[in-house]
């Protein structure tokens, strides 16, 4: 199991790369994470959810996403309450103060989904949250030490010495840890080092001398981790360089944002992520709306920002505006959720750019997709993942064909479209018809090769610097 000093040490990425690396040597590994808060979901192959990162580790290891991977799944609705995904599926929405109550039934399904992983693995390997030091949070874990204990798994803990401080980041978690927990830790992993790794050989002594943890290694700074999906928003990064300008409001509950991935790596491509007190800038082609978990919430966050106003602007310069799930429906002009689902039951009145109107429902669909772009007839792939029901004069105009039936909407000026389908950008076809109507050359980009091979990159760069064979040797 990587656990790690704190969240965004790196751990994500160095399952996906041990993933690939110890595939490569021909076992067979699955990823696995007991629990993930993430807005980021991918849909997997038995219909239900889990985090994107636990899918990128399984593409890692040459397999298909599954719920197993990843049993829970906490998606942050608001600043104190969050919906429960157990084994895939929609389980209940709890405030933080009441999650606690759920952890022993949940523990029960998530050592469920380890036997099972275990059953058709050589080798599990297990992803962290957060960090083990947060004590308060120890009674009824099962994300980290709790789970490590109940399972039975040695700890590797990662530290990231580019935030700073990392020696007191591995002395402080062993000093704060029970003994129990601190005698599972086997041996430690500095990460995302910049300059000479000898220079810190002392540091290395140091830890090793106040915790009794060996180490596995100094990894160097891996920069083409930005080629990979980011799972945290805290790491959704634009690109600059590019003639088209594409702007994307950062909404509060911003989700499945590996939309924007592709875009990241085109060229002709320059992605302003738009920070909340920022203008949306006035030279771009296209604001593309992304998906959110609080549609009506980040709609009044849309407002308060002034976005609302620079969209309009926008559209009356000519520019285009696209919206993906959150994003579409927030376009129409009323969002209806009469039972409640998002908060207290409501209607309230969306931008009015497409004349589309949705209603909240408590099913959700979940379900990967294939079909073709009306206008250039090339095929695009990608995933539904939302609640709502989205009808209107608009919906005539669809612009996608998903399994045979017309998806999507479109205004009459055509400036303004929307629809349902995350990961459209990832189908190479498509995405260079769509930027060449924004006026960009065609790119030879091949966006799953780029994953591939950054991923065969990360696990060459893990086998340099880290000793990997320990690895194997500590797992049980």
């Amino acid at each position: 199991m990587i656990q790690g000093t704190g969240s965004n040490v790196g751990k994500s990425m160095l399952v996906a790369g041990l993933c690939r690396a110890l595939t490569r040597r021909g076992l067979t590994v699955r990823p696995f994470k007991p629990q993930n808060m993430s807005n980021n979901a991918a849909v997997t192959t038995d219909g239900g959810e889990i985090g994107r990162a636990q899918a990128l580790q399984a593409l890692a290891c040459g397999v298909p996403p599954h719920t197993d991977m990843n049993p829970v799944l906490l998606k942050p609705e608001t600043d104190t309450g969050a919906q429960v995904i157990l084994h895939g599926q929609r389980l209940t929405t709890v405030a933080a103060r009441d999650y606690a109550t759920l952890k022993p039934r949940l523990l029960d399904g998530v050592l469920q989904s380890f036997d099972r992983l275990k059953t058709e693995a050589d080798i599990v390997l297990v992803e962290g949250a957060g960090s083990p030091a947060e004590t308060n949070l120890r009674r009824g874990d099962i994300a980290n030490m709790g789970f490590a204990t109940a399972a039975k798994v040695p700890v590797i803990l990662t530290g990231d010495i580019d935030r700073g401080g990392v020696i007191a980041q591995m002395v402080g978690t062993h000093a704060v840890l029970p003994d129990t927990d601190r005698a599972l830790i086997e041996g430690f992993i500095i990460n995302k080092f910049r300059g000479d790794p000898a220079l810190f050989n002392e540091g290395l002594a140091e830890i090793a001398t106040r915790t009794g943890w060996r180490s596995i290694g100094v990894l160097p700074w891996f920069p083409d981790a930005a080629r990979l999906p980011a799972e945290d928003a805290l790491d959704i990064t634009g690109a600059t360089g590019g003639a088209v300008k594409i702007a994307v409001p950062m909404l509060s509950r911003i989700a499945n944002f590996d939309d924007l991935d592709p875009l990241k790596l085109e060229p002709s491509v320059t992605l302003e992520m738009v920070k909340p007190g920022e203008a949306i800038p006035g030279d771009c082609a296209l604001i593309l709306l992304p998906g959110t978990k609080s549609t009506i919430g980040d709609l009044a966050f849309l407002r308060a920002q002034g976005w609302d106003i620079d969209i309009a602007a926008h559209l009356r310069r000519g520019g285009r505006v696209l919206g993906i799930c959150g994003g579409y429906q927030m376009l129409g002009n009323t969002l209806s959720d009469p039972e409640g689902i998002e908060g207290e039951a409501t209607t309230v009145k969306g931008l009015g750019m497409l004349d589309i109107d949705t209603v909240m429902t408590p099913d959700k669909t979940l379900e990967s997709v294939t079909g073709r772009d009306l206008a250039s007839g090339a095929p695009v792939s990608g995933y539904e993942i939302h609640i709502g029901e989205t009808t209107g004069p608009d919906r005539a105009r669809a612009w996608l064909e998903i399994g045979g039936k017309p998806e999507g909407a479109a205004s009459t000026s055509g400036q303004v479209a929307g629809c349902y389908i995350h990961g459209l950008f990832a189908s190479d076809a498509f995405r260079q018809a769509f930027l060449q109507t924004l006026g960009a050359p065609a790119s030879a980009l091949a966006f799953q090769n780029t994953v591939e091979e950054t991923l065969d990159a990360l696990a060459d760069h893990l086998e340099a610097h880290l000793d990997v064979q320990t690895i194997l040797d500590l797992a049980r």
